[in-house]
């Protein structure tokens, strides 16, 4: 093996690492081990996928690297011959409540093509079946499919005053910070019950204006209504953590759309069919149905289109995914999805470093091998595939493991053990390894 088959390390001391070396093969599955805390994620994601996304953002423009996102460089030594890099963890999606399988796959995107083309009655162009365009979105949900509202009175209390403490609501408890932007703008008496409010110092406090349609009065203050609207519903929640999600959408309330029944588009859009199902229709179905459909579809200008979807559905369906839908919600789906979601995607890219976390959680033991079988073809395109697992299956598949320990925090920020996942179970002591030596 030469040095450029190699991921090269020196000197890493990154969180709780202490000063780590490393040699890790390329075009190989390489697994990284070891009990929480010991410093598995800071090789993986905080050195080899952080510096690698680095780099790639110094090869674009002053301009262009002003807008991407910022990666410190890690505390290491030396690290030579990354490749690009594909991050595939179990954070959320991005998206807010528009988001969907379909919309964050681009299988919506192919499927609103295929309308636009050969749909009948012939509607216009993709816009007009995309719940994110005013050509297309219904009127009344605004493409949403729901009809959601901010619960605001129910938290205000009505004996109470501004200065008591009347807004039961995060970010507004009495001395935080946007409590006192309200506070110092004089919308609104302060030492006044909320049940002793007019309509108009009601109207100020919810929506920052005289109506709650009306114009904003002060720049400072758009209305707490305005405001948990723009946080909770018209907001991309992928980057807050999930408690602070959770912490705020008990404040939302759903229901299905009167006007589209939760199908999100408008009256037009969904009159439009293509082997006699409209483009709700086919998004509900799951993806073993909906590829059957798209088999019986004979039009010629429609081939290309079909055949690009339908190789995109079975990529979800090799990768254990069979049961999702395109309107699935991607805010509802599990880590374990989200992250095959991902994958799925970027299956066809080549020469690149895949990252991934626990691929494997919450599979049944067949669905594990499709998975293995996935990044081993991975691999087959010139990938280096870097995992950090605890499942023995993928473990034992392994072209080469790492084990990090020998425990966490303090207690771990060492390299074990390297080598094949045979030598592992006959030279490594470890918990870990232990743990293969029984199954091998």
């Amino acid at each position: 093996m030469t040095q450029q088959d190699t991921i090269i390390i020196r000197g890493l001391r990154q969180n709780n690492l202490k000063k780590v070396s490393l040699d890790i093969p390329k075009g190989k599955i390489v697994v990284f081990t070891g009990v929480s805390g010991s410093g598995k994620s800071s090789i993986v994601f905080d050195t080899i996928a952080a510096e690698s996304q680095r780099q790639m953002n110094e090869t674009y423009t002053a301009f262009m690297r002003g807008r991407l996102p910022k990666y410190e460089k890690p505390r290491v030594e030396r690290i030579d011959n990354l490749s690009a890099s594909v991050i595939v963890d179990q954070s959320r999606l991005g998206g807010n409540a528009r988001s969907t399988v379909g919309t964050i796959s681009d299988m919506y995107a192919a499927l609103r093509l295929l309308y636009a083309r050969v749909g009948e009655p012939h509607v216009g162009t993709a816009s007009y079946f995309s719940f994110n365009d005013p050509n297309g979105m219904c009127p009344e949900c605004f493409g949403i499919g729901k009809v959601m509202t901010v619960d605001i009175e129910g938290r205000i209390d009505p004996e109470k005053t501004w200065n008591e403490g009347m807004a039961d609501l995060p970010a507004f408890h009495v001395g935080n910070w946007y409590w006192k932007q309200y506070a110092e703008s004089g919308l609104f008496p302060l030492d006044k019950k909320w049940k002793d409010f007019t309509e108009t110092e009601r109207n100020h406090l919810l929506y920052g204006a005289d109506t709650p349609d009306g114009k904003r009065l002060s720049k400072k203050v758009d209305g707490v209504s305005h405001y948990l609207h723009r946080m909770l519903i018209n907001r991309d929640t992928s980057q807050l953590k999930e408690a602070s999600v959770k912490r705020l959408m008990y404040l939302v309330e759903e229901k299905p759309c009167p006007v589209c029944r939760g199908r999100r588009l408008n009256e037009r859009s969904l009159a439009c069919k293509v082997a006699g199902y409209s483009i709700d229709e086919m998004c509900a179905m799951e993806f073993t149905e909906l590829v059957k459909v798209l088999d019986t579809i004979r039009d010629p200008r429609a081939s290309t289109i079909v055949e690009a979807l339908t190789a995109s559905l079975n990529r979800m369906i090799d990768i254990g995914l069979p049961y999702l839908s395109m309107d699935r919600e991607s805010s509802t789906l599990s880590g374990g999805e989200r992250q095959r979601v991902k994958l799925a995607k970027y299956l066809d890219k080549k020469g690149n470093i895949y990252v991934l976390d626990e691929p494997t959680t919450g599979l049944h033991a067949a669905d594990v091998e499709t998975v293995m079988s996935l990044l081993d073809s991975l691999v087959d395109k010139g990938n280096t595939v870097l995992v950090i697992e605890h499942n023995l299956d993928v473990m034992k598949r392994a072209d080469y493991i790492i084990d990090v320990g020998p425990d966490g925090g303090t207690a771990g920020g060492e390299v074990v053990f390297t080598g094949t996942p045979r030598e592992m179970a006959e030279r490594g002591r470890t918990i870990t390894a232990d743990y293969l030596r029984q199954a091998l």
